[in-house]
């Protein structure tokens, strides 16, 4: 095969695009949850991890139900997809979810070391993102934008 025919394959992997498009509905949908409950625009969240809904959920559900629509329910690859979808959902309500936490401490602690020091004494230091995991519900709806949208477009 040329790399023509593999670009080419890309291009109309269907199951591939749902999945990037459930991952951009659930980017998209963050800066309206911010705007509706925080009354502020936050337009850098689409770029950004953490917060509702996981577009990590919404991503890995669309790409593994997209597998399962256009391969099979029963076959072997669904069952592979099925199991990196909740991994991928496991680590952000989880581990990530923890690092965030961690990283407001951290950043809590460097605030309040800042208070101790003189004024004028700078402080080298770097703020951590603490808005990195996702909490169980924001999985949850994650995942049933990814269902649906696959749902939607390929069954």
């Amino acid at each position: 095969m040329t790399r023509i025919t593999h670009l080419s394959h890309i291009v109309e992997n269907h199951v591939l695009w749902t999945a990037l498009l459930a991952w951009l509905i659930a980017q998209v949908a963050k800066v309206v949850v911010i705007l509706v409950t925080e009354k502020r625009l936050n337009i850098r969240k689409i770029i950004q991890s953490g917060g509702m809904p996981s577009s990590h959920a919404a991503m890995a559900t669309a790409l593994a139900m997209g597998v399962g629509f256009r391969e099979g329910f029963g076959e072997p690859i669904f069952a592979l997809a099925c199991a990196l979808a909740l991994i991928v959902m496991y680590d952000a309500s989880g581990v990530r979810r923890q690092a965030g936490r961690h990283a407001k401490v951290i950043n809590q602690m460097l605030t309040e070391l800042e208070n101790l020091i003189e004024k004028g004494t700078p402080i080298n230091q770097e703020t951590l993102i603490d808005w990195i995991g996702h909490t169980p519900i924001e999985v949850l709806v994650g995942a049933v934008l990814g269902g649906v949208v696959a749902a939607l477009i390929l069954s």
